[in-house]
């Protein structure tokens, strides 16, 4: 055990400061993203989504750098990412809604003017809505209509729409709506 140690000494301390360097960047950007959370007043559910996204950069940087901590050199690992988003763009055109929704949902987390439980009218000239926001997920928002229906709108469409603000915090007791 201590030949393995003493034999792959730098590599296994690049990867230990590695992994510190990179958790102190993880605490700090989800600390930054619960900020936001709380000077914006968005629901923790979102912000929790913002933290899997800070997750995932993280653990791709992380495989990364310690490609490189272990020897493995540019060209390689260039190859390797260059061959895996490749795949992953042809994959991601094929579902590029997804993809659109999800953008959205980054962009409606630090953006949207309207929270949870806020009575909205989006102005679509074919389908015009007007509903109050029940939840906000990563790819659509739950809106409750006056009759009690149940809406599932896709956070790109709302991006695209022009929305009013009819009436703040429309609920007024766990979930219960008084439309």
């Amino acid at each position: 055990m201590y030949e393995v140690f003493s034999i792959y000494k730098t590599e296994i301390s690049y990867t230990v400061a590695t992994i510190f360097v990179l958790l102190i960047v993880q605490f700090l950007l989800k600390k930054a993203a619960h900020k936001v959370g709380k000077r914006s007043e968005i629901n923790f559910t979102r912000t929790k989504l913002m933290f899997k996204y800070i997750n995932i950069l993280i653990l791709l940087i992380a495989v990364f750098l310690l490609s490189l901590a272990w020897g493995v050199g540019l060209t390689e690992i260039s190859l390797i990412f260059s061959s895996v988003f490749a795949v992953l763009g042809v994959a991601l055109f094929a579902i590029w809604s997804i993809l659109s929704n999800i953008t959205s949902g980054i962009i409606l987390f630090f953006s949207f003017p309207y929270k949870i439980g806020d009575k909205i009218k989006i102005h679509d000239k074919d389908l015009p809505v007007e509903a109050v926001i029940e939840d906000i997920k990563a790819f659509h928002l739950h809106l409750r209509t006056l009759d009690g229906e149940l809406i599932t709108y896709p956070n790109n469409l709302i991006l695209q729409k022009a929305v009013s603000l009819v009436a703040k915090d429309v609920f007024l007791d766990e979930g219960k709506s008084s439309l």
